[in-house]
């Protein structure tokens, strides 16, 4: 069994290998040299398994590619897998997001995008419809852009319904039942700082959102000030912020198997945007948010970097694993539920995304 890392970067995609449990790692690369990778997936549903590309070449502009071979070649849709249909006057400036849908939707691929939209894939990721129950609603032509740019950049499907959720910068939580033929704002508890109306019923800037372990409708969100939860899949949210050192982060991250359990990673707002005193640290609930733990020995003192909403992720080993990539080009892995960090890499390009599976 070996644990494979994608790493989604500034200029391009590195690789990382475990065939020890994690413990020790080799990188290759780079892939897709002097290509900004703000979204990488690795689709372990297929055999072989598929490495997804949100590339953005300064030339020829922003589409996906992927490769069916870890990297060692890769392909691309002739005219550009995203392309906005020619009534809506759009042109696509970055892909935020690739996810894979679940094991019984084998060849469905969802992608986020700037301009905010959603797009479907069913053909593994090669080519993508934008879905325009979304993309039609009322609320979008007063979804502003965040700092950023205006994305959806997270995408939750269910893996047992037909439910969807999104989030973007900014217009926060949307939820549609369908498959996404009908959405509805789900904000309601989640605050506004930077608006006159601090619970409106959209306009949040929620910068992630994850599913816990055992309960599809518990969801945690980290938002621009301020870390929630829902326990009715984002029908009223609530604030789990007390006990973390401050409220301000772009990931957060839930285990897939321990309930109650995620991780965040805390950053001095609103300008600042470093880690608390320096410090790069790992913050853990075991109870749903009703307590934190500093954890993430191994992680840097002295760091004036941060962790982008994307360059967060866990594996689904029994025992966690948990990655985090920096601005500052690091890579650190965990393999024991975020206790301890050892380095993968180092003097990468900024770490924009990461990315785990185990490959048989």
């Amino acid at each position: 069994m070996t644990d494979l890392l994608a790493i989604g970067t500034r200029k391009g995609v590195w690789l990382a290998r475990s065939d020890d449990d994690r413990r020790a790692w080799t990188v290759d690369g780079p892939h897709l040299l002097a290509q900004e990778v703000a979204a990488v997936s690795i689709d372990a549903r297929r055999s072989p398994p598929r490495l997804l590309a949100g590339i953005q070449y300064g030339h020829w502009g922003p589409t996906v590619m992927w490769s069916d071979d870890l990297g060692t070649t890769w392909e691309e849709t002739d005219h550009g897998a995203i392309s906005f249909p020619e009534d809506t006057g759009a042109a696509l400036a970055r892909v935020w997001q690739l996810r894979p849908d679940s094991a019984d939707r084998p060849d469905v691929v969802w992608a986020g995008c700037e301009p905010h939209s959603l797009w479907r894939s069913t053909d593994g990721g090669c080519s993508f419809e934008l879905v325009r129950g979304l993309y039609d609603h009322p609320h979008r032509p007063t979804w502003e852009p965040g700092g950023g740019g205006g994305a959806v950049h997270t995408i939750v499907p269910d893996p047992e319904t037909d439910r969807v959720l999104v989030a973007m910068s900014t217009g926060g939580v949307y939820v549609s039942e369908d498959g996404g033929n009908a959405w509805e704002p789900r904000n309601r508890g989640i605050t506004v700082v930077f608006g006159p109306d601090p619970l409106p019923e959209y306009g949040q800037c929620v910068h992630k959102v994850a599913v816990d372990a055992r309960d599809r409708d518990r969801l945690y969100a980290q938002n621009h000030f301020g870390v929630f939860r829902s326990d009715d899949a984002g029908k009223q949210w609530v604030s789990i912020a007390d006990g973390l050192p401050v409220d301000f982060g772009f990931p957060i991250v839930a285990s897939p198997h321990a309930p109650g359990t995620a991780w965040v990673v805390p950053l001095v707002a609103d300008m600042q945007r470093v880690p608390p005193d320096g410090r790069l640290r790992v913050h853990r609930t075991r109870d749903a948010g009703e307590t934190w733990a500093e954890v993430g020995q191994g992680l840097p003192d002295d760091n004036w970097s941060a962790v982008m909403r994307d360059a967060f992720c866990a594996d689904d080993h029994e025992v966690t694993g948990l990655y985090v990539g920096t601005r500052d080009g690091c890579v650190y892995a965990s393999a024991d539920e975020g206790d301890t960090f050892t380095l993968v890499a180092d003097h990468l390009p900024d770490v924009l995304a990461v990315r785990a599976a185990r490959l048989p």
